[in-house]
């Protein structure tokens, strides 16, 4: 299974989102994204994520990060693909999460994240040179 996710940077903040309770993996953060339907390239998939999530059209850049996880929940191992992107309105919607945020990388590992987002948040955190420009 692949899965996309943006890394979008605002005055030098990050933007996370939350899951809903009801979803797989309850109240863990996330960066947001989905799966690639078939058919679909990745930078595809990741813009119309953005659209059905957040209610807004974007630009997605270059890749930033690749992981794979496999989760003890899921029979498949995902492929996680990280691309930054930039909005094209300042406005979003929160459509399907519990709640969204603007966070500073240094404070990124005090969030519950998914698992597969941990190695990509320790070097946003570190500041490593993956976090890109806003």
């Amino acid at each position: 299974m692949v899965v996309v996710a943006a890394v979008i940077v605002r005055d030098g903040r990050i933007l996370v989102c939350q899951r809903n309770r009801k979803d797989s993996f309850p109240l863990k953060w996330e960066f947001p994204g989905g799966k690639v339907k078939r058919g679909e390239t990745p930078t595809a998939a990741l813009s119309r994520e953005l659209r059905e999530e957040l209610g807004v059209g974007s630009t997605i850049g270059e890749e930033v990060f690749r992981t794979r996880h496999k989760y003890s929940q899921m029979k498949d191992e995902v492929e996680l693909i990280f691309f930054r992107a930039n909005l094209e309105s300042a406005t979003l919607q929160n459509r399907v999460f519990e709640a969204i945020a603007w966070i500073e990388p240094a404070a990124l590992p005090a969030k519950d994240f998914l698992d597969a987002d941990k190695g990509l948040i320790e070097k946003l955190a570190g500041g490593d040179g993956v976090l890109p420009r806003a």
